[in-house]
């Protein structure tokens, strides 16, 4: 889905939180790590239990793990800004060195993990039941796991309303998906008031969790 698609469907209400972006760079060249242990002291590179060397920077606060073959993966940005910022100073400090000789690489975001709040509190019971490709166990885990088919996104859903979004490969992906889950709430009223968690029906509801059955099926629904 093209991002000019995306963001036609995108409510300015909706607000979106980036916590990480996880990109790989292809250099399209060698990497003597030998040389850039040389040359960069502070980084970490332990062969025998992993084959890539680990390039931390402050600014922006970000982790590059660098590869023989050129290829390397950065994690920590938490936008495309700083993104682009982190990979470029690494690119030139290795250059800087003669460790590579270009500095122009083929960037692809791989995964966007990032937060955001449907305006509410979740009926995570009811939301297991009618979802669809939903995993609820409230005693393995407080969250319900939603799986999206477009765009393809897995959701972490709490009760207070708050979701982690994984899998998005742009902020206005993302957003998208969190408009089009909070739709799907709203239509099955299942975004509630802070008043109905005093309410008997939540106690009754809160039994029910702690059965791990709802309307006579298990809390835990996973539908095809």
């Amino acid at each position: 889905m093209s991002s000019e698609v995306v963001g036609a469907y995108i409510p300015k209400e909706v607000e979106v939180t980036i916590q990480n972006m996880v990109a790989s760079v292809t250099t399209g060249e060698a990497i003597d790590i030998d040389a850039v242990v040389r040359n960069f002291p502070s980084v970490k590179y332990r062969p025998e239990t992993f084959p890539g060397l680990v390039f931390r920077l402050e600014k922006p606060k970000t982790t590059t793990l660098i590869f023989r073959s050129g290829k390397m993966i950065c994690t920590g940005a938490k936008s495309r800004t700083d993104l682009e910022e982190a990979i470029g100073k690494v690119l030139q400090m290795l250059k800087k060195k003669g460790i590579i000789s270009q500095a122009k690489p083929e960037i692809k975001v791989r995964n966007i993990v990032s937060t955001a709040s449907l305006g509410g509190n979740i009926d995570l019971d009811r939301a297991a039941y009618f979802l669809g490709r939903t995993m609820y166990d409230p005693e393995q885990f407080p969250g319900a796991i939603y799986r999206m088919d477009e765009p393809k996104i897995v959701f972490l859903i709490f009760a207070s309303g708050n979701v982690v979004i994984l899998g998005a490969k742009s902020e206005d992906e993302s957003t998208l998906a969190v408009r089009r889950l909070r739709e799907i709430f709203e239509e099955k009223g299942m975004i509630l008031g802070d008043w109905k968690y005093s309410s008997p029906s939540f106690h009754v509801l809160k039994r029910a969790r702690t059965n791990r059955w709802f309307h006579g099926r298990p809390v835990t629904v996973s539908k095809p």
